[in-house]
């Protein structure tokens, strides 16, 4: 195997990879081996029709896709690494020539970390804000912890309100035909949640328990189904319970129940510290992504659009797995909002190129000041590990490898960098 590399615009390189004219041969023995017991041939016994005569029937190319499909991964993956190139996205294959007898060429368009070239990072300027709390914020704060520890109490002596959740079983109708996804039964919904489409939780207020509800809604025009797309839909809807929040009292007592203070004063202070903390933070981190926006600003770097869909792939499958936590498919979420797969890519493409700009011009800077993490700090990294997985650190060490230590090594590097030029930056 042979592999050329052409260095492209944009952070792009094309590798044209060469596999012996021998080697393909013996993908194709190999494809008609895996596929010959599918093949029947007139005079011949259903797997027996030997290669030569499938191939006079077909076409001698019968089997040069499961040949090419047999060759390419581990060609590519052998080419990548022969290549030195940091690839950082899927590459697109392309088949240059396929023919049996003769060497298989294919080209692979491959995306590349990105060169950037740094400008001012030290010394950014950024404007200076102070942490201040209100009353209404303490006020905020404490309601919400009387939220957090109420009950639902279920009533039966009045109709469906605003903020009320149901109890429904429902199930959906388009064309006088049922659809998948349409039906539920003991479903708990907040009305005025807008989880639903359209108004549907508004033709929902003022029912009673037992009543029968028929709701008219309409689809969007993105919706993630495309049958559904635009359609008008009708939902039977039963009403089977009806709850509502009851709050505890704000008292001495609800102090005692929801920290460790003993009178409501104590608590109340005690909320205000903490929201004063929380601003603080809130503040360095909005001072932080300041000074990183600037540093990008003063960057030049060229990003490849595959670089991009493959960070943005990588943010739904985060935003998949925390909304799985809360159990709600991401098919689920597609449903209810009218995403599209596709919308959301584009939709978080902007974060995605924003947070790869992050990365890129911090471990610059990291490079740029040889910042680096010590054994130390990656020693210390791995108890954290540990401990939150729950594992022996000696136990997840012999489970992590070299790739993996480095990667490590080069996150921490980074918030290294993160703090350095946060620490330089000027308030004004």
């Amino acid at each position: 195997m042979s592999v050329q590399v052409e260095k492209l615009e944009k952070s792009m390189a094309k590798l044209t990879i060469t596999v012996e004219a021998d080697k393909f041969g013996a993908a194709l023995d190999q494809a008609y081996k895996k596929n010959k017991s599918k093949i029947a041939l007139p005079g011949f016994r259903k797997g027996k029709a030997p290669r030569a005569m499938i191939e006079k029937m077909y076409g001698p190319s019968v089997f040069y896709e499961d040949a090419a499909n047999e060759l390419i991964p581990d060609a590519y993956e052998a080419a990548a690494k022969e290549s030195e190139l940091e690839i950082v996205a899927q590459p697109e294959i392309d088949v240059e020539q396929i023919e049996k007898g003769k060497d298989f060429i294919f080209t692979a368009t491959v995306a590349v970390k990105p060169e950037v070239t740094l400008g001012d990072y030290k010394g950014i300027e950024v404007e200076k804000k102070t942490a201040e709390v209100t009353e209404e914020e303490v006020t905020v704060e404490m309601d919400k912890a009387r939220e957090t520890n109420s009950r639902m109490i279920t009533i039966d002596d009045r109709a469906t309100q605003d903020g009320d959740t149901v109890v429904i079983d429902f199930d959906g109708y388009v064309d006088g035909e049922q659809f998948e996804g349409g039906y539920a039964e003991d479903y708990s919904l907040v009305l005025g949640s807008h989880s639903f489409i359209d108004n549907f939780e508004d033709q929902l207020i003022g029912k009673n328990i037992g009543d029968d509800v028929e709701v008219n809604v309409t689809f969007p025009e993105q919706y993630q189904a495309e049958e559904l797309q635009g359609k008008p839909a009708l939902f039977k809807v039963k009403i089977k319970e009806i709850k509502v929040k009851e709050l505890p009292e704000l008292d001495d007592d609800f102090a005692q129940d929801v920290s460790d203070f003993d009178t409501l004063e104590e608590y109340k202070a005690d909320v205000e510290k903490k929201i004063l903390e929380r601003k603080e933070q809130d503040i360095y981190r909005e001072k932080e992504d300041a000074v990183i926006e600037k540093i990008i600003e003063n960057a030049t770097m060229e990003i490849p659009q595959p670089m991009i869909q493959t960070q943005a792939r990588q943010m739904t499958n985060e935003f998949a797995q925390r909304i799985q936590a809360q159990g709600l498919s991401l098919e689920q979420y597609m449903q209810f909002t009218g995403l599209t797969p596709q919308k959301m890519l584009e939709d978080l493409e902007p974060q995605a190129l924003k947070r790869i700009q992050s990365r890129l011009v911090l471990e610059a800077v990291a490079a740029a000041e040889n910042i680096q993490a010590s054994d130390e700090d990656v020693d210390k990294e791995m108890e954290n590990m540990a401990s939150m997985y729950q594992m022996e650190v000696d136990k997840l060490k012999e489970l992590i490898g070299d790739d993996e230590k480095k990667q490590i090594a080069m996150d921490l590097a980074v918030q290294k960098a993160v703090e350095f030029v946060v620490d330089s930056a000027v308030e004004k």
